[in-house]
């Protein structure tokens, strides 16, 4: 079964629009697969087109030429060229911005999974000449396309365990979806990270990440890493910088803006993908036996969140020196909006927390907590905080987004 994107229909758009359409993301992600359908609809509209693909040898050997022919290759006789991996693409920037500004009517999707390179090659700015789209893993929406309502429960544990990556779907079986997320962590060490770190630091990334994964969701803290796995807090820095560079961890930073005893400059950190997570800690096993099963829940909510972002939003978290802690700050043009996730729930109570953010943040538009347990509504100082069932996460927070 073929999963609909959800940004596909607005790139479908883009191919009569001029500017440079630039797809980001980690490896594996389905920006090939995108191009590939785009590059469909391109063909169906009687449109001309080429595709390359810079990992390959062959098609990196054709742009070995000098600009002037490079630029020749792709404008004529085209009306739409993709590019897979254009990071590979000497002066990309410079021959992207000639033939926007040449009006020769051709059209570029470009995709890249370093944000580090492409920062790299696109020297020459490029604004108002492109349109960048960030592809993550399936969301859970766009996962669950492949699975019957009734099976919720399945598919939702099937997600926590092994993530949301395409190319996953097609694996028969458990070993087999393991075997997978295993070579593609080893293909992103091999080719995204070895490039951009000192040979003897691999193994010290490798516990670093290691280290990420076994925290995710807790506090920061560069100095404790540095310590822990032996190299100076100004690498450790770094590490974190390519970890986000090539879209492989998210940071989450903290909301503060009143109180004197908030936390102003932490910082928590959750992998891109459940899958990725769980094959570095080598744990595949029964979620109900898992001591991390609420970390897997408070990932799941913000991986939703951190897909459904629009411009005018952003995720904090916010946390005081009394240790009273909201897991995600949504903030929507500077309102917050509080979301807390919990596995289990004795009763249907507003989290103390909760209310001491909105009793200093009035402006707060209101709150959800998610559970596995407990549904209803509760109020406080004309605040509506709703309790919803974990599954319902996704609808409830791209209704919140669309608001």
């Amino acid at each position: 079964m073929k999963i609909t994107r959800r940004c596909f229909a607005e790139l479908v758009k883009e191919i009569r629009r001029p500017e440079i359409s630039i797809l980001l993301g980690p490896r594996q992600v389905g920006k090939t697969f995108l191009l590939r359908e785009l590059q469909r609809q391109a063909r169906k509209a009687g449109l001309r087109t080429r595709y390359f693909n810079l990992e390959i040898p062959s098609d990196l050997r054709v742009f070995n030429k000098p600009d002037s022919e490079v630029f020749r290759l792709l404008t004529k006789g085209v009306d739409v060229v993709f590019i897979d991996e254009f990071h590979y693409l000497k002066n990309a920037s410079k021959i992207f911005k000639a033939i926007f500004d040449s009006r020769k009517k051709v059209k570029i999707f470009a995709s890249g999974s370093s944000s580090i390179e492409i920062h790299k090659h696109l020297k020459e700015s490029l604004a108002g000449r492109r349109l960048v789209t960030r592809v993550a893993p399936l969301s859970f929406d766009e996962f669950s396309q492949r699975t019957p309502k009734s099976a919720a429960a399945g598919r939702t544990a099937e997600y926590l365990t092994y993530g949301g990556l395409p190319g996953l779907l097609h694996a028969p079986d458990a070993g087999s979806k393991i075997r997978l997320l295993d070579e593609m962590l080893a293909t992103y060490i091999q080719k995204d990270v070895k490039s951009l770190i000192k040979e003897e630091n691999v193994r010290a990334f490798n516990n670093l990440i290691y280290l990420l994964a076994e925290n995710q969701g807790s506090l920061l803290s560069e100095n404790s890493l540095s310590r822990e796995i032996g190299l100076t807090a100004a690498t450790v820095n770094r590490h974190l910088s390519i970890l986000e560079n090539t879209y492989v961890y998210h940071p989450v930073y903290s909301y503060s803006r009143r109180l004197g005893n908030e936390l102003k400059k932490s910082k928590k950190a959750y992998f891109y993908d459940l899958g990725i997570r769980n094959a570095l800690l080598k744990d595949f096993g029964s979620l109900r036996g898992r001591s991390d099963l609420g970390v897997l829940h408070e990932s799941f909510v913000f991986l939703q969140l951190a897909y459904a972002l629009k411009p005018n939003t952003e995720i904090r978290f916010w946390r005081n020196k009394l240790g009273q802690e909201i897991d995600f700050v949504v903030l929507k043009d500077r309102k917050p909006f509080l979301i807390e996730v919990k596995t289990t729930l004795s009763s249907r109570a507003i989290p103390p927390a909760m209310k001491t953010f909105i009793s200093h943040y009035p402006e707060t538009l209101g709150a959800v907590v998610f559970s596995e347990n407990t549904v209803g509504t509760e109020t406080f100082m004309g605040k509506t905080v709703r309790f919803e069932p974990l599954t319902s996460a996704p609808g409830v927070i791209q209704a919140l987004m669309a608001a």
